[in-house]
Order: C-alpha cells, then structure tokens, then sequence
C-alpha cells in the first residue's frame, strides 16, 4: 500500500473463487480511476485488508493483472502500477471510437428492444455511483455496461478488444469530476444513450457515443 494511505477500495468480504474476480475487477478499476498509481507499491496483504479479503484471492489477482501488463511485480514487495503514455492512451481511444460508436449506431436499427430496456437498471447504477462519488462503483457499472451493450452485437471478440482497451485506459480526472459534482452529467449520458437506439435514431446514437467517448481523453482524462 502507498504511503499517502492506500485507495478507497470497496469491502468486498466472503470467500471463494468468484472472488478472485471480483477482486480484480475492482483493482483494474481502481486502476483506471488512479487509486492505484503508476510507480506506486502495493502489496497483496495490504490490499487484502482494504477489501475486507484474505491475501490469497488478491494475490491471485494481481498475477492476472501481471499478466495483462497492468501491473509489474517486485520482489519482496508486492506490485508496481505500470504507467501508460498520454501517446498509447490517445491509441486506445482511438481504436475504441472506431470500434465502439459504429457498432453501438448499428444496434439502433437491429437489438431487441427488450435487451436494450433490461441495460437501464445498469445506467441507473451509473449515475447512483456518480451521485455518490463512489469512482470503483462507477467504473465497474460502466463497463459491464457498455460490454453489454456491444454484446448484443453478436461478436464476443470484439468485446473483448474492447474489455482489455478499456482496462489499459486511465481516467484521473473523475476524482476531480466527482469532488465538483460534475460526474452525473457524464453518468446520465448513459440514459441518453438508451432513450436514443430504443427510438432507433442512429444518429443521435452515434452523436452521444462521439461526445461520450471523447471525455476519455477530454473531462475525464486531467489529473
């Protein structure tokens, strides 16, 4: 754990093997929204006593997030947040934009409006985490969010390009969103978003995930 006191990490509890991964879930998401930061050391005990765990789901954890480049380990130590260029970070968004807002645009005129309508419990989850501040909460949401949305695509390799990219992103600037009260605009974008491929507008579907997408490296991007 860092020196400054270590991340907001939600109490996770329980045993088993699920919990690995919802262990790592939520450390990629810190990750993403910096509360674990690049350079910074973080063992597994520490991070076990944060998340209300034993070390061994968080261990194994971590091994995962090795193996996916987002961490590095240290002997002795624990793990090391591996940093990402703003260059690689702009190559990401890149390639989620053009993958991500066609695909989206296509659903307005082909997914079953009913799977669409079960994915606004999920938007509302989203903006209850923005109202609360709670940034793990909110990246978590997102994500199995707009996974889900890309699934009623058909294609589960392209959710997956999109899985990792989304990973390897770093979004510092939500703690900053979050503390002005301004995370809920971005949140209630989500809602937007599903009110405009349940009227099948492609093109206003195609406009929000544009401005949505751009706050990666925009709103959401400044430390």
């Amino acid at each position: 754990m860092s020196a400054a006191g270590g991340p907001a990490l939600p109490a996770l509890g329980g045993r088993g093997p699920s919990y690995r991964e919802r262990v790592a879930d939520a450390l990629r998401a810190a990750l993403i929204a910096g509360e674990l930061r690049p350079g910074e050391v973080y063992s597994a005990p520490a991070l076990a006593a944060r998340f209300g765990v034993s070390a061994t789901p968080v261990r194994e954890a971590l091994l995962d997030l090795a193996k996916e480049g987002l961490v590095d380990a240290v002997p002795n130590k624990g793990y090391r947040v591996t940093a990402v260029s703003e260059r690689r970070l702009d190559e990401f968004t890149h390639v989620r934009a053009l993958i991500e807002i066609p695909t989206t645009a296509a659903l307005a005129a082909t997914a079953d409006p009913t799977a669409l309508a079960a994915l606004r419990p999920g938007a509302d989850e989203i903006v209850a985490a923005a109202a609360a501040g709670d940034l793990i909460a909110y990246i978590d949401a997102d994500q199995r969010f707009h996974l889900g949305l890309l699934a009623l695509a058909g294609n589960a390799h392209l959710v997956e390009v999109v899985r990792d990219l989304r990973s390897r992103s770093r979004l510092y600037g939500l703690t900053a969103l979050a503390e002005q009260g301004r995370l809920r605009a971005s949140a209630e974008e989500h809602l937007e978003l599903l009110d405009a491929l349940l009227a099948r507008d492609t093109e206003a579907v195609g406009e929000v995930m544009s401005r949505h997408l751009g706050h990666v490296r925009g709103l959401w991007a400044a430390p």
